[in-house]
């Protein structure tokens, strides 16, 4: 968000994400980012446009969240060779003075070449893999080295695709937003209006 020359402020949106599940990610993500919105909601009492999202891999048609394991970061991490990542990432933009919500998904797939086990072994030990969708964050030292290509938003490999963002707020009639903030976890924000 900084990036895009915006100032914004974090929240944290207190949801078990456990608690809900859908076999489709795009659902999956939808529900999540939906429920970190409404969990805010409440919270927020100045007029603003919240921001939430929330992100998934699916690798091979199967649905890959945080790794809970060292030993599923490394299948996870040794895995991408054989098939691309693709990330699935939901946003929900809300008026909270007016309560209007937009919504959408954006799909990123990203290749990688063999990771050697030690560099596996170092970015497990960084802890990492175990607060990111996949168990990898594209723009890490120790992983980039390793990504062959990127298909779609690098943005949205990072959690919040900006094309797809900009115009959920331009859906809400909100042109260049001043104050945002950032919910813990995946990507909430909230500008004041």
């Amino acid at each position: 968000m900084k990036k895009w020359g915006w100032d914004f402020d974090v929240m944290s949106a207190d949801i078990d994400e456990k608690t809900i599940r859908h076999n489709d990610p795009k659902k999956l993500t939808l529900l999540l980012a939906n429920a970190k919105a409404d969990a805010l909601l409440t919270g927020i009492k100045k007029p603003s446009v919240l921001i939430t999202s929330d992100q998934v891999v699916v690798y091979d048609g199967k649905i890959r969240e945080k790794p809970e394991t060292k030993d599923q970061a490394r299948k996870f991490l040794d895995s991408y060779k054989d098939h691309p990542a693709e990330t699935v990432t939901s946003v929900t933009v809300t008026n909270t003075k007016t309560r209007e919500r937009v919504e959408g998904v954006d799909i990123a797939k990203i290749y990688f070449k063999k990771i050697p086990k030690e560099v596996i072994e170092r970015f497990i030990k960084s802890g990492v893999p175990f607060h990111t969708a996949g168990g990898f964050r594209s723009e890490d030292p120790i992983i980039s080295p390793y990504i062959i290509r990127i298909e779609g938003e690098r943005d949205s490999v990072m959690g919040l695709p900006k094309k797809l963002t900009k115009n959920l707020l331009k859906k809400l009639n909100v042109i260049g937003p001043t104050r945002l903030s950032q919910v813990r976890g995946k990507t909430e924000h909230l500008s004041e209006l």
